[in-house]
């Protein structure tokens, strides 16, 4: 069977959720649509967030299936903007920076990609900074 990406098509993925039932299981694949995704049978996520914020992201999704729906939106949304952020630039290397800047020293892209710029590393990391990360 091969793998399409969705690409945040929604109804998409409600109709292969439809069609599938149990039989395929369903993850996010975008940050910024974990709830969503949840909300449409998806069993969790694939996460760039979840490596500078596990905790966090795995809260999102833990509230969700303890019933604790307005947390899970809460921190979805309050997500979004530092979610935009680590994807100001092509993945991973808006993640590669946060996380250097966290101490964690996991070195600079591999070519073709180069380092993030410094206007969106002042964004990402002033969006890091709102969360404590920094």
């Amino acid at each position: 069977m091969q793998l399409k990406r969705l690409h945040g098509n929604l109804s998409q993925v409600a109709k292969i959720a439809n069609l599938c039932g149990d039989s395929l299981k369903i993850y996010s694949g975008n940050d910024d649509q974990i709830l969503p995704i949840l909300s449409l049978g998806g069993i969790g996520v694939i996460s760039v967030l979840s490596n500078i914020m596990p905790e966090y992201t795995s809260n999102i999704v833990h509230s969700f299936f303890n019933g604790d729906i307005d947390k899970s939106i809460k921190l979805q949304i309050d997500a979004i903007p530092l979610i935009n952020a680590l994807f100001c630039e092509v993945n991973p290397i808006p993640v590669k920076a946060a996380l250097n800047e966290m101490n964690f020293n996991v070195g600079i892209p591999r070519l073709p990609l180069v380092e993030l710029t410094c206007l969106n590393k002042e964004k990402l990391f002033r969006e890091m900074r709102k969360f404590n990360i920094l």
